[in-house]
């Protein structure tokens, strides 16, 4: 069975056939203007299974996810705290705070994390291409798409031109030929009302965040050039996967395809595949509705295994409930899985693990269980289903040492290799203790973190000294402060 997806733009389920060589996957990532929760790593996770299944089927994934580090709602935090003077200065506190987050939680690496900053050029020269080919106008120094040039505007969205109302600061809408049309280009900084809409404090001086200089006057960028710009850069003109959550269909991705496609003439994603909400309470996880729990703090209450199963837990498009009950359930399940494969190398490992016994039910088990989680898995993700045959494979290894004086040696070695195949890299579990020379080399690095930590605190650098101390917590290094410096132990 080979790989199927749901397509947002079809809305059917669809073999999967990359254009090339490698798999160009590209993920909308983070606004990085307040601490991310488990929403936005809701994504990070299901976009790390994706990348981990297509290399587990023998696909090289060259897999890219932006960072807007320029936007509105973080120029509207400059000054809450000291050395907040300017934008990038609060994006560079953010996105340190998503990297720390992306790699307590074990994803595989991207390729590269372009920022919308480093492609200002890139931006302005696409946004040129498109008002020469007649897609895009220019209005008081800024530049805007012009829906009713590409036909197909509205088929990711299934959006009726004339049914849009018109979206923006009162003046904007005045600036733009049709209700539909979005910017590409904003003249000058962030408005005064920009900046009082998404502040959580009183500005003596409103802040307009940093401008750019650009054939229509001095100005930024529009949200959604960003991503068509940084895609092609580092992916080219046509994506296998565009993923990002579901919010994001209407306008954001509809946008792009309409502004990547006038500027190429080439279709812009193969497979629009969209993440479901993660649910808390009634409403969604959202940052501006302050019902969120940063993933900082859900590393430090729950670690990064019992988060990976939790995620594993829900397929991907549907929406996901937080709950007390629903993390608990999770805290079980990975419990029962570590326990599983201790309980299978400490067997497989014992004297009593014989290279002639044999279980022929424990083996059957393992056969249909690998069968299926492959199954599952090409059935447009459904980790569900194959979280499922993964915890199958736990109660079998389970009974067979509960009934048997003797080990099936081969059998438990199978099942080592399951868990590790796909529990560890397909899943991101981490399972088992960490070598000597790993534990050597994390003391290591906690020491640097902790000097790295010292001397911010000698320059008055505190909460720089807090971020570090909660990243090595988040990470399960346990910091003691005391008269003769801090010290510190692995939880």
């Amino acid at each position: 069975m080979t790989l199927s997806l749901t397509d947002t733009l079809s809305g059917e389920r669809e073999p999967f056939e990359p254009t090339g060589d490698a798999v160009l996957l590209y993920v909308c990532g983070l606004t990085v203007s307040d601490e991310p929760h488990l929403g936005h790593a809701r994504l990070w996770a299901q976009a790390d299974i994706l990348h981990r299944w297509l290399a587990h089927e023998g696909y090289d994934v060259r897999h890219v996810e932006n960072v807007t580090d320029v936007n509105e709602k973080i120029t509207a935090r400059i000054g809450e705290r000291e050395e907040w003077k300017e934008e990038a200065d609060v994006a560079r506190e953010y996105t340190n705070e998503v990297l720390s987050g992306m790699r307590g939680l074990n994803l595989e690496r991207a390729e590269v994390y372009p920022k919308v900053s480093e492609h200002v050029p890139e931006i302005i020269d696409l946004v040129e291409t498109l008002v020469d080919d007649g897609y895009a106008y220019e209005s008081n120094g800024s530049v805007y798409f012009d829906v009713t040039t590409f036909p197909e505007y509205g088929k990711l969205s299934n959006q009726d031109l004339e049914e849009m109302e018109s979206q923006g600061e009162p003046d904007e809408r005045a600036e733009k030929r049709n209700a539909g049309d979005f910017a590409l280009w904003k003249a000058g900084g962030v408005s005064e009302t920009a900046v009082e809409e998404h502040s959580k404090h009183n500005h003596e001086d409103h802040p307009s965040g940093q401008t750019w200089a650009s054939p229509w006057g001095e100005g930024r960028p529009g949200w959604h050039i960003e991503c068509s710009a940084m895609s092609m850069t580092h992916l080219g003109d046509h994506l296998d996967i565009h993923m990002g959550g579901q919010d994001l269909v209407f306008p954001h991705h509809e946008n792009e395809i309409a502004q990547s496609e006038a500027a190429t003439g080439e279709e812009f994603a193969g497979h629009w595949l969209h993440v479901g909400f993660m649910q808390a309470g009634e409403e969604k996880m959202s940052s501006s509705l302050g019902n969120f729990f940063t993933v900082s703090d859900a590393l430090r209450e729950y670690g990064p295994n019992v988060l990976r199963t939790f995620y594993a837990s829900a397929e991907y498009r549907s929406q996901q409930a937080y709950t007390e009950e629903t993390i608990a359930e999770a805290q079980r399940r990975w419990e029962r899985l570590e326990r599983a494969y201790e309980t299978a190398v400490a067997h497989a490992d014992d004297a009593d693990a014989g290279a002639k016994v044999e279980d022929s039910a424990f083996r059957d088990t393992l056969a249909t269980a690998r069968t299926e989680f492959v199954a599952a898995m090409n059935d447009d993700l459904n980790a569900r289903e194959a979280m499922a045959e993964l915890l199958g494979v736990a109660s079998a290894v389970n009974r067979h040492v509960e009934e048997h004086d003797q080990y099936d040696y081969r059998a438990l070695a199978d099942a080592i290799e399951f868990f590790e195949e796909f529990g560890e890299g397909v899943f991101g579990l981490q399972f088992g203790e960490a070598t000597d020379g790993n534990v050597e080399l994390a003391e290591d690095l906690a020491e640097l973190v902790l000097d790295l930590r010292e001397n911010e605190r000698e320059s008055g650098n505190y909460e720089r000294a807090d971020d570090l101390r909660d990243t090595l917590e988040a990470l399960g290094v346990d910091v003691e402060d005391s008269d003769d410096g801090p010290t510190f132990r692995f939880d």
